[in-house]
């Protein structure tokens, strides 16, 4: 596939030197292929989607001068603002009076399947790292002793970590195991995610039940996962069972709504 510049199919000749600026790595990054039966404007709106999720184009860039971006590419201007259009209803862009258009950090997808936050971020190239908040052996309280069908007090390891994404704070997580499941230290927390550390032992994770809620961040939780006090949430928790039947961990998260979504599949009956 090659870039055309100089026309669109849809329009006359345009500029084929506009001035290139900070638009360059969004231009760059779109390959346009004429004869191809599908839509320009999704061609490139694939194009910049993948050079946003990619990191090519960091989040804060500016995307002011729609006209600018359509000369430099060849399209008409209704054909680059449905491209716009369709980026900003992915969540990668957004308009607002005073400001302007910019790229924004892009959500993390997350979907309901019985999988780590770990592996899914390492598998979506989100370059995951994490940071142990606290790391200790505790009596389980009342919940907990509930989740893991175990008796009250009943010694539990209790890791808390904060989870980022490319760099940026995402995920508040608190994880409660069965005391002596696991041979672990809080570097190893650090290092890696508790479902690689389960299947490294030799723990068989079978089926899990979730409950997925919303609310607004504590000022700790805001601070922690830089985001204004008041600000959205997505709550998690889980109580996941090896293959025995037997629960091995339960867990209660908290994500920044604003950088994160759960997404998944209905099927009819």
């Amino acid at each position: 596939m090659t870039r055309k510049y100089g026309h669109d199919t849809e329009r006359g000749p345009t500029m084929a030197t506009a001035p290139r600026d900070e638009l360059s790595a969004f231009v760059d990054a779109v390959v346009l292929d004429r004869s191809s039966p599908v839509p320009l404007y999704f061609q490139a709106a694939q194009a910049l989607e993948e050079a946003i999720t990619s990191g090519k184009v960091p989040p804060g860039t500016r995307l002011d001068n729609e006209l600018l971006l359509a000369e430099q590419l060849g399209l008409s201007r209704p054909t680059m603002r449905r491209a716009m259009q369709y980026l900003v209803d992915k969540g990668l862009i957004v308009r607002r009076r005073g400001v302007g258009t910019r790229v924004v950090q892009p959500k993390v997808r997350r979907s309901l399947e019985l999988s780590s936050l770990y592996d899914d971020l390492q598998t979506g190239d989100q370059a995951p790292t994490t940071v142990v908040l606290s790391f200790a052996t505790q009596p389980a309280n009342a919940g907990v002793a509930a989740a893991l069908a175990i008796d009250d007090g009943t010694p539990v390891l209790c890791v808390e970590r904060l989870r980022s994404a490319r760099g940026r704070p995402i995920a508040k997580m608190t994880n409660y195991v069965p005391d002596g499941l696991l041979d672990s230290t809080a570097e190893q927390f650090e290092a890696t995610g508790l479902y690689r550390m389960f299947r490294s032992a030799g723990i068989q994770l079978h089926s899990a039940v979730q409950t997925i809620g919303a609310r607004t961040a504590t000022a700790s939780e805001a601070r922690l996962l830089d985001e204004p006090k008041g600000s959205a949430l997505l709550t998690m928790t889980r109580t996941a069972y090896d293959d025995r039947g037997i629960a091995v961990e339960y867990g209660t998260h908290v994500y920044a709504a604003s950088r994160y979504n759960f997404e998944f599949s209905l099927l009819t009956p």
